[in-house]
């Protein structure tokens, strides 16, 4: 199998094969693994119930989905991944808001993966062959985790989608095998070892659930989803095929993992670590099993992730191929696991991650959707690469490249969400106007994107005469003109 050659250049329509099919398995087989699987683990440890925990993750997915699926079609029409596209509303240098944030995501939740499948590849280990749980072992095999993402990251899409799809099929086969091995302990009230209510009371950290282990699951992909539909072509399907593909790649791909999470909560008594008790309170036939879920799953996902980091790092510096970048970002990301593993607290760490991302992130995507809305899913792809091509001009180079409005509307759905979060060390201002409820992810949202709506517009946007900083293709100076 070919090494994938394109970054963030449009594909061309005859490189675009993929199906909506494709984007289910992508979807599917990628999230089945412990990365996913550990934050259905969050609302136990939040001190909730079994039908509170299920009723936490269900709405905040399916609140979640409803908001992210729709971005898929973008790159279904620009042929590009989202942060690029996202230059028709903040600009062709202003986009790069998108590959930060982008780039902020794919490498927390990369680390995440690669951290709880090492934690747990290294315990069962320690079960089955008697393997030394110290340093060596742990370093050791992140490494090895690290280095397999890589190859996958590096080769690119089509080794990623082929990789899912055996994931879709034998990650589901292991859990199913989990189900049956962690049923006879399983038990549907709270675990006392959570120490009750982490917020006090059951609404509030109900919603803290929510976002934590709900809506961040698909919050997640807020940049990830053009990634895999710019290889759709949109002469030869919908956009509503491909929104029901997103749907339910989704849905299943979040719930069936983060349920198998909470199931085994319960089960393993893990109230306040995850990877330790699941392997614990596993019966010996099923270690094998956990060891390939733990391995093989993880670099599925992560592999994803840290190929959707290279897009976002060759987006942020065009002259860096995607290869390097992503090679740049593995760096980075493996630096985080070993943080993760030795400086942090699981629970208070992940959840400070995902709910910051989350409402640093929501403000962004709903002021590109408003964008896809205003614009009836027309773009101007050539212009959408401007920057790429280190080039001036087009049609989204407003000024000086920035959408001031929409640049402006996301700082402050940014701070309003970062002032309205509710974290393990720290809870911001505005909680006092929300009766101490996490609201950080609708706050900055609605304050976001209305900004973005009554602010003024560049309308038409400024196109000046491109004027190259190097040698450009004839069809930009076209494009720009």
């Amino acid at each position: 199998m070919p090494m994938e050659q394109r970054g963030v250049d449009t594909i061309p329509d005859e490189e675009r094969t993929s199906t909506p099919r494709d984007l289910v398995s992508i979807l599917l087989g990628s999230n089945l693994c412990l990365g996913v699987i550990v934050f259905g683990w969050l609302p136990p440890s939040f001190g909730l119930d079994w039908w509170g925990s299920v009723s936490a993750i269900l709405v905040g997915t399916v609140v979640g989905t409803a908001v992210t699926a729709p971005l898929a079609l973008i790159s279904l029409r620009t042929a590009t991944n989202l942060s690029t596209s996202s230059g028709a509303q903040f600009g062709v240098r202003g986009r790069l808001v998108g590959s930060i944030v982008g780039l902020l995501l794919a490498l927390g939740y990369t680390a995440l993966t690669v951290w709880i499948g090492g934690d747990v590849t290294v315990r069962v280990l320690e079960r089955l062959f008697g393997v030394s749980a110290g340093g060596g072992s742990y370093g050791l095999v992140y490494a090895l985790l690290a280095a397999a993402t890589v190859v996958a990251a590096v080769y690119g899409y089509r080794l990623l989608l082929a990789l899912s799809r055996v994931l879709a099929i034998g990650m589901t086969l292991l859990l199913v095998l989990g189900l049956v091995a962690y049923a006879p302990d399983f038990t549907t009230g709270a675990l006392p070892e959570a120490g009750g209510y982490l917020l006090g009371g059951f609404w509030p950290t109900w919603a803290l659930a929510t976002v934590a282990a709900g809506l961040s699951g698909p919050i997640a992909f807020i940049t990830l989803l053009g990634d895999y539909t710019r290889y759709i072509s949109p002469a030869r399907h919908s956009s509503r095929r491909v929104l029901r593909a997103t749907w339910l790649g989704l849905l299943l791909g979040l719930l069936v993992p983060q349920l198998f999470g909470t199931f085994t909560a319960y089960a393993a008594r893990a109230a306040l670590d995850y990877a330790g008790p699941l392997v614990t309170a596993s019966p010996s036939w099923y270690l094998v099993p956990l060891l390939l879920a733990a391995s093989a799953g993880s670099v599925g996902n992560a592999g994803l992730m840290l190929y959707s980091m290279g897009l976002d790092l060759d987006a942020i510096l065009p002259r860096a191929s995607r290869a390097r970048a992503t090679c740049a970002v593995a760096v980075v990301a493996t630096a985080c696991v070993f943080a993760g593993h030795y400086a942090w607290e699981a629970q208070s760490a992940m959840t400070s991650f995902v709910l910051l991302l989350t409402a640093i992130g929501t403000p962004w995507a709903v002021i590109t959707l408003i964008g896809f809305v205003r614009c009836g899913g027309v773009y101007d792809a050539e212009a959408l690469q401007v920057y790429n091509r280190r080039a001036r001009g087009g049609a989204y180079w407003f000024r000086a490249g920035w959408n001031i409005p929409a640049t402006v509307s996301w700082a402050l759905g940014a701070v309003v969400g970062v002032l309205a979060v509710s974290l393990p060390s720290y809870e911001g201002p505005l909680l006092s106007l929300t009766g101490g409820v996490d609201c950080s992810f609708l706050l900055s949202g609605a304050v976001g994107g209305l900004t973005y709506v009554l602010l003024p517009q560049p309308h038409p946007p400024v196109v000046p005469t491109p004027t190259p900083t190097e040698p450009t293709p004839d069809a930009l100076s076209r494009s720009a003109d």
